[in-house]
């Protein structure tokens, strides 16, 4: 009897799902090696093959959401629809023109220097999917990645908007990252997290701990801080982008239930929780 194209599913004993075909067992390299020898093999060696990260199978892991790419086009297609719909209100009302100094002034100060960070923690999570040890891992976290492109080009667009009635708004924000001392503890977190190169202790400081601090501080506060400034569009905004950090925390929390070394993530945490109060605590002070 001929073996079917979906041989390794076989196991179900139904009909497999789209998730489940297009996620399954895709990286050939993890049960035959490299085809071809190079340094990168040691590096994969060491920072993915022996993180103390450990789990029996990692392709029991599961998105919740089940995303493929067909699903996740379509999700962020209704999403961009509403976020654009926010932005295009912004021009035809003549939103801007009456936020007063005290918002132009948070929108520069802490606001603007916010695209800094975010590309850090969009490198990271492209790091930690070119080291996942399964495809599906691989998959979460380009979508992920996805995600936090999408916050900056957001952003970065909204800024140009704020632009057009200050066009000095911004313009010191790559300043205020390197140096404004309210800044430095964050930027230190997150030059820390991109040279944190085990994919297991990259994946449970980005997404376990950092990423849930700076997300309610970013779309949730400083969303907040904005409204009561009289930027409740911007506000909406952050909302939207707040739902793709939901599903984050989601996928990796199925991820995390899977392994069989909780005692390192614990200690991971230990090691991140208080480098992320510095940052965020330097950050609320303003």
């Amino acid at each position: 009897m001929r073996r079917r194209t979906y041989w390794h599913l076989e196991a179900l004993g139904r009909k497999p799902t789209e998730y489940e075909i297009v996620s399954s067992q895709l990286l050939y390299y993890r049960s035959r090696g490299f085809e071809v020898k190079t340094p990168i093999g040691e590096w994969y060696a060491r920072y993915q093959e022996r993180s103390p990260l450990h789990c029996r199978d990692w392709e029991q892991f599961r998105d919740p959401r089940e995303t493929t790419y067909a699903k996740y086009t379509e999700l962020q297609r209704k999403a961009e629809t509403y976020v654009d719909g926010l932005l295009q209100s912004i021009e035809t009302t003549g939103h801007d023109q009456r936020l007063g100094a005290e918002c132009l002034a948070l929108h520069d100060r802490l606001i603007a220097p916010l695209r800094y960070p975010m590309h850090g923690l969009q490198m990271v999570a492209s790091y930690v999917g070119s080291l996942a040890p399964s495809g599906k891992i691989v998959i979460a976290c380009a979508f992920e990645t996805g995600d936090e492109i999408r916050r900056i080009q957001r952003l970065a667009y909204r800024l140009r908007q704020l632009q057009a009635i200050d066009p000095a708004l911004g313009a010191r924000a790559k300043d205020h990252w390197l140096r404004e001392p309210r800044w430095q503890p964050l930027r230190e977190l997150v030059e820390q997290l991109l040279v944190t190169y085990d994919w297991g202790e990259a994946l449970v400081a980005l997404n376990l701990v950092v990423k849930p601090a700076l997300d309610r501080l970013w779309l949730g506060r400083f969303g907040d801080r904005l409204a009561l400034a009289g930027d409740e569009v911007t506000q909406k905004i952050f909302h939207s982008l707040a739902e793709d950090c939901a599903w984050h925390r989601a996928w990796t929390a199925a991820l995390l239930a899977l392994v069989d070394t909780p005692d390192v993530i614990t200690g991971w945490c230990g090691t991140w929780e208080p480098r992320v109060a510095a940052a965020v605590a330097a950050l609320e002070a303003a």
